[in-house]
């Protein structure tokens, strides 16, 4: 049963939480996934988080999609957003930098503490907790807020360039500034200067 819905759910690579099946008893659905992984069917990604067992194209074992892992633990859904890419992976994402990210990158509702590090499959992801709760609300704000904190250090270009993809971002992401007002004081001085070289101090006014 158990394992027809997981079939029927769920693609190869996409992590399985214990806590998305369905099921009155976490102790019996716990006894049959360690049955599944015994037999093979499943993975054990660490516990309460699987996937299923399958061999890729090129004949290897496969392997779980860390995008997709973060996905679900620290990004939510359109529904429920809970977290954002930052840092280093969000400036390269945009264009602001050729430089590629040597972690993953998030801020999350998830973190309990300042900052973490996790390592999945041999990927490191760096957690970060938040300066607000993050909402569908303020999501956008507050991403933009840390970009605006860290780009200085980040971008490998400058001036008008630096001015046009910052401006592509804010469309992008759809940043409502009389919200990026709320949390302004949150974060460090550079900031006002970052967003001063962006262009967009006319939207603070």
């Amino acid at each position: 049963m158990v394992y027809d819905y997981i079939i029927e759910n769920y693609k190869n690579g996409e992590p399985i939480f214990l806590t998305e099946l369905p099921g009155d008893s976490k102790d019996y659905l716990r006894q049959e996934m360690k049955k599944l992984v015994d037999e093979g069917k499943l993975e054990r990604l660490y516990n309460g988080v699987y996937f299923l067992s399958y061999v890729t194209i090129l004949g290897t074992k496969g392997k779980v999609s860390v995008d997709k892992y973060i996905e679900k633990k620290y990004l939510g859904s359109e529904e429920k957003v809970e977290g954002y890419i930052t840092g280093l992976q969000l400036a390269n994402k945009y264009g602001f930098t050729t430089q590629n990210p040597s972690c993953y990158e998030v801020c999350s509702n998830e973190a309990s503490t300042k900052q973490r590090k996790q390592e999945i499959d041999g990927n490191t992801i760096v957690v970060y907790k938040p300066v607000a709760e993050i909402t569908s609300k303020n999501k956008s704000a507050l991403q933009f807020l840390d970009l605006m904190s860290v780009i200085d250090k980040y971008s490998e270009i400058s001036g008008q360039e630096f001015a046009s993809k910052l401006k592509d971002f804010v469309n992008s992401v759809g940043v409502d500034f009389s919200v990026v007002k709320q949390y302004l004081s949150l974060y460090p001085d550079k900031v006002y200067r970052n967003i001063y070289e962006g262009g967009f101090m006319g939207e603070l006014v």
